[in-house]
């Protein structure tokens, strides 16, 4: 996930974690991100609900070929390029085939055109577009446009932005000239209750990979399928104390 407006990757991230059951098999040391540690997020028993969490963990899910970096925390000021270029020389050296971002932007912020069609976008690095081209054609998905990079100046030249990305764009043009296998997929958001941003994001990133498979053709069939993580109990804080009343 790209820590990005909503937080609307990470919780996209935790339904997938939690609804493959995937394991986790260890952490990636950086010293970019806020430290943090907490409860097991995804605990289902009291017995495993006091295995500690920390800022950034790997979860793999063998039979699928899947492995999964959760991060639970913000990035440290300018220490966000040089997570991006370690990530990426992880993803290298391990061997991955291809990377997804999940990802969101600023709702607030998009053109007349993009008002006007579906909130989801989409980007290919060069190096993946061969592969998977004539299957993300086949949906029918719309790529992210290009806008001026200086939305004040009218004669600006036009580039891809994407405001309250966090670090999307950065690993988007980093893969690009690594050569690396890399997909984008974001939600224009606003900041608030974004649980259902998270499930429309991993619907949208099932319709390409069948995470899991659709019981019916009725969409909002689907959505119910994904397992809520035990920690979203508490995503909005415990409540108001009862001693206030």
């Amino acid at each position: 996930p790209a820590v990005s407006v909503g937080n609307v990757g990470q919780l996209a991230m935790d339904l997938i974690i939690s609804t493959l059951n995937m394991s986790k098999i260890g952490y990636f040391y950086t010293d970019c991100l806020v430290p943090m540690v907490g409860n097991n997020p995804y605990a289902t028993a009291e017995g495993n609900s006091t295995e500690l969490s920390i800022n950034a963990e790997v979860y793999s899910l063998p039979s699928r070929k899947l492995v999964a970096l959760q991060l639970r925390s913000i990035f440290i000021k300018y220490k966000s390029k040089p997570f991006c270029e370690k990530l990426l020389s992880w993803v290298k050296s391990s061997g991955c085939a291809r990377v997804i971002v999940l990802s969101s932007s600023h709702s607030y912020q998009r053109n007349d055109l993009q008002l006007r069609s579906t909130p989801f976008r989409y980007l290919l690095t060069p190096s993946i577009q061969r592969s998977v081209q004539n299957k993300i054609k086949s949906l029918n998905w719309q790529e992210m446009e290009k806008s001026r990079c200086i939305p004040e100046i009218d004669d600006s030249e036009f580039c891809i932005r994407i405001p309250g990305g966090g670090i999307t764009k950065t690993l988007y043009d980093e893969s690009c000239s690594k050569e690396i296998q890399m997909a984008v997929l974001l939600k224009f958001v606003s900041e608030g209750d974004n649980i259902p941003d998270a499930l429309g994001l991993v619907e949208y990133l099932n319709e390409w990979l069948q995470i899991i498979k659709p019981l019916s053709d009725d969409p909002t069939a689907s959505t119910s399928r994904w397992k809520i993580p035990s920690s979203w109990r508490l995503l909005f804080g415990s409540g108001l104390p009862p001693a206030l009343f």
